[in-house]
């Protein structure tokens, strides 16, 4: 929780890949009713996001009724009916960008900001909690976590309180 900067973490889950597809089901199911009533179903994958959780999303989304927008993140347009987007920290090239104008837009606009995290590198970066992400997920493999239990490595996914009841896998209460 601390290298995360978020308030409550869980386990039990696959893979980040599945994590991530976790909280993109948590955020579609936390829309509000006035976003159900206008069909908003639009979730943003910023393009540097991991293919392997592409992939993942895409096979959730196709069975929730989401529709996947993957694009550049500075292309996201919060008028255009999304309820959440998710971000890769650092991305897959290695970048580390602030995405801290983005998080406060997307608050503003009622979009959950999930972001899919290396454990290791939030020893030295700035939590995504302290920028205004809602959710951080991410695979424990980093930290020597052995493979098992039918994935490739264990995957974390913390929140913000309030957010409790509708996380996936148990809540820990020390991490």
């Amino acid at each position: 929780m601390g290298l995360t900067g978020m308030d409550l973490a869980n386990a039990s889950l696959l893979d980040e890949g599945t994590a991530a597809a976790e909280a993109m089901g948590m955020a579609f199911h936390m829309r509000s009713r006035e976003a159900e009533k206008n069909g908003i179903n639009k979730f943003f994958v910023d393009e540097n996001v991991f293919a392997q959780s592409i992939d993942i999303l895409k096979t959730r989304a196709k069975h929730l009724g989401i529709e996947l927008v993957i694009a550049p993140w500075t292309q996201l347009k919060t008028e255009d009916g999304y309820f959440g987007v998710l971000l890769q920290y650092p991305d897959k090239t290695g970048d580390i960008k602030d995405y801290t104008g983005l998080t406060e837009i997307c608050r503003a606009n009622g979009i959950i900001v999930v972001v899919a995290a290396d454990l290791m590198s939030l020893a030295l970066l700035t939590p995504p909690g302290e920028w205004g992400a809602d959710v951080v997920v991410g695979n424990s493999q980093r930290f020597g976590v052995p493979m098992g239990y039918g994935g490739p490595h264990a995957a974390f996914f913390a929140t913000r309180k309030g957010y409790q009841r509708h996380i996936p896998g148990r809540i820990i209460g020390v991490s």
